[in-house]
Parts: structure tokens; sequence; C-alpha cells
């Protein structure tokens, strides 16, 4: 298994990991299997989505923001419900196929960390298997 770090920059940060976890798939010397990704965190998430134009993770962003606002009278104590919820809807993992040494990924398609509670150092565990 790998771990990755993130180190996020604001509350809410879309981070771009594709290259450290394709790096990840080639130093695992897995040449077709799957690579399972996974965030140890309630308040960030992983997913898949659009890398060639930052307007959608900024559109991501503002969206969840309008849907699950940082203060909205939640009663969970520490003040980060938002955070929480955001994370339970987007997801702790993904998987992704392997082939040929490659993430096997669509022409358009990036991973993305998810931070929602920032900014904090935070990890990513990647495990690649045949």
């Amino acid at each position: 298994m790998h771990e990755l770090r993130v180190k996020t920059r604001s509350r809410n940060d879309l981070v771009d990991i594709t290259a450290e976890v394709q790096k990840a798939v080639s130093d695992s010397g897995v040449d077709d299997g799957v690579c399972l990704l996974f965030v140890p965190h309630t308040t960030a998430a992983v997913t898949i989505n659009e890398g060639a134009d930052p307007a959608v993770r900024q559109d991501i962003e503002a969206e969840l923001d309008k849907v699950f606002p940082w203060r909205d009278g939640y009663a969970h104590a520490e003040g980060n419900s938002a955070a929480h919820i955001k994370t339970s809807l987007v997801g702790s993992s993904e998987t992704v196929i392997v082939g040929g040494g490659r993430l096997i990924l669509g022409t358009w398609q990036s991973i993305y960390f998810c931070e929602f509670d920032g900014p904090r150092d935070r990890k990513v565990y990647v495990r690649v298997t045949a």
C-alpha cells in the first residue's frame, strides 16, 4: 500500500492527485489490475471528474456550498457538519482499472482529493492489485 500526503489550501479545496496516483501505480509494478483509493478522514473525500477545465472544480465547490452551507443550524457541536455531509455524499473511495501499467481514465478525467474542512495535511491510501 502507498500513502499519499495532500496539503490543502482552504476550507474547500479540490486537489488534482492524478499524477501522484499514477506514480503509485507505476511503482507497484502491476501491469493489469485495479487501483483502490481510500481517504481515511470524515471531512474529506475523493472523486473523479473533468480535469481539463478548472472551472468544473469551482462549480462543484460552489454548488456543494449552496446545498450544504457551512452554517445552517446543524446539531453537531464541532461546527463542521457541512463537511461531514459533503464527504458522505462524495464518498471516501474510488476504484480505477489499471491496464498496461496505467490508470484507465477517460480523456478528460482526473482524480481529485476533496477537502471540505481545511486547510489541513491529509492522507490518501492507494492499493494497487493484479
